[in-house]
């Protein structure tokens, strides 16, 4: 084989395989990190399978499911480049934050008032959406899903816990 078919077939294989390797060593793409993850505080579906929810209460969240998605698509089809201005402005004000030869303290506060503002309003809205979804619920069936919530609490606990003791071992 020739030298220039050589560096060719490296410059390709190398990148994959380290690509490959690093995906690997993060534990693939199904690996959730977070307060969103398995053992996080979001709306679970899968205690949602476990209540027995009659016909009508599956179609509703359905139809909740499918407006919020078709809302959602609504929203980010719309001013995507506005939003993308936006997102590049907010950008500039960290990079122009971080690299300025002082920091400045008082725009730093104002940026993550800013971003907590954001988060806020965000959390709110899906806050509302869990409302709505869990008043589908009878009052037995909100018990049960606090119950399994629960349930869900204590075990990640204890997968939290035993993690933590591996660590320090």
């Amino acid at each position: 084989m020739k030298m220039t078919k050589k560096l060719v077939l490296a410059a390709v294989v190398l990148p994959l395989t380290l690509g490959t390797a690093s995906a690997f060593a993060f534990g693939g793409k199904h690996h959730k990190v977070g307060p969103d993850s398995e053992c996080g505080m979001g709306f679970d579906r899968g205690i949602m399978r476990q209540l027995n929810l009659t016909d009508e209460q599956q179609a509703q969240l359905k139809e909740m499911r499918n407006e919020n998605r078709a809302e959602m698509k609504q929203k980010f089809k719309g001013d995507f480049e506005a939003r993308q201005a936006q997102m590049q402005a907010h950008h500039a004000k960290v990079q122009a934050l971080v690299l300025a030869d002082t920091f400045d303290e008082a725009a730093a506060n104002k940026l993550a008032k800013e971003m907590v503002e954001q988060h806020t309003e965000r959390k709110v809205q899906m806050l509302a959406k869990q409302h709505q979804m869990l008043s589908v619920l009878t009052p037995e069936q909100k018990a049960q899903f606090v119950e399994l919530q629960n349930e869900r609490m204590g075990e990640c606990s204890n997968k939290m816990q035993k993690r933590m003791n591996n660590k320090n071992s």
